[in-house]
């Protein structure tokens, strides 16, 4: 009901306008306390990049993490992740990941990010102490935050922003009454703003998501022949529609296309059940929710995020340019 309501025209929003002028007014005077000092934001003694987005929903973010990730360390950078670890329940926190941390302590994203980039990866609640458990380890010289630009209880020196190219900002209002959880005027004070898909808009740069082979899920190994055409779907993501079009764009014909709500929960039996006849296609961040009980027959397509190298070139300006003067 709110998805039609966001992104359509529907005139039920400006019945939730008295709250979605209620949510502006605390979360602008929360914004407004950190920034005047009222609030005390954890400043760390490492840069910190965050990666977030300004509406609900999956845009791509993890994506970017993980080429930024992956770039950084290509220079010569050490860098750590952290995370909410929205999902998941650890046995502690701050909770850092190893090869035995599963996704009901973790949650799906820094699984999956641990496993694309064999970086150190920390998941709290509260992100200050997950950057203080990785300051203290020694082990990275930068610290990127998956998700988190409205968590400004932690103090951060680049703001990366990603777009839905397609989607856009919807009815370009805030929640509830549209997908917004800050004013559009925010992206004014980021580094930069990725545009994932569509058309990129004025000093946007442009991003992709370029999917390679299949690999099973079970052990990873790639698809050594064609897989369908015709197969089975799933995605429990923030929009499960773009996946289902990449992979008609791939050429595969579905049968059923199920999307689930992000960081939905699979249950082992359902999922057998409903999925016996065909192959079955599904996320990276799906996949590792169900390494532990997958079918033979069960892949996933892994993605990649493809931007500019302009906008590299202006990352890696900035951290010179930043408290940290580094010499990378």
């Amino acid at each position: 009901m709110l998805e039609r309501i966001w992104y359509g025209q529907s005139g039920w929003r400006w019945w939730l306008a008295p709250f979605a002028l209620l949510f502006g007014l605390i979360s602008g005077l929360r914004r407004l306390a950190y920034r005047r000092g009222w609030l005390q934001a954890y400043r760390a003694s490492l840069p910190v990049a965050v990666v977030g987005n300004l509406s609900v929903g999956g845009n791509g973010k993890t994506p970017v993490v993980v080429w930024l990730v992956e770039q950084l360390q290509a220079r010569g950078w050490r860098p750590g992740v952290v995370s909410r670890g929205y999902g998941g329940k650890a046995p502690v926190y701050p909770y850092r990941l190893d090869e035995a941390s599963t996704t009901a302590e973790a949650g799906d994203e820094p699984v999956l990010i641990f496993n694309r980039c064999r970086c150190p990866v920390v998941v709290a609640p509260v992100r200050s102490e997950a950057v203080r458990l990785l300051e203290a380890s020694g082990e990275v010289d930068i610290i990127i935050t998956d998700d988190g630009l409205q968590h400004y209880a932690l103090a951060r020196d680049i703001e990366l922003v990603v777009v839905d190219g397609v989607r856009r900002f919807g009815n370009r209002c805030l929640l509830p009454m549209g997908p917004l959880r800050e004013p559009l005027s925010r992206l004014a004070g980021v580094d930069a703003v990725l545009c994932n898909g569509g058309e990129p808009g004025p000093g946007e740069y442009a991003m992709t998501l370029v999917a390679a082979a299949p690999r099973r899920v079970l052990d990873d190994a790639i698809a050594e022949a064609p897989i369908g055409p015709e197969v089975d779907a799933l995605a429990g993501i923030g929009h499960p529609p773009r996946f289902f079009a990449t992979l008609r764009e791939m050429g595969y014909r579905l049968r059923q296309a199920q999307g689930y709500a992000d960081h939905h929960p699979f249950d082992r039996d359902e999922l057998i059940a409903r999925f016996a006849d065909r192959p079955l296609l599904m996320t990276e961040k799906d996949a590792v929710k169900c390494r532990a009980f997958a079918q033979p027959d069960w892949w996933y397509l892994p993605v990649s995020a493809e931007l500019p190298q302009a906008l590299l070139d202006t990352l890696l300006q900035s951290l010179k340019e930043s408290r940290f003067g580094t010499g990378h």
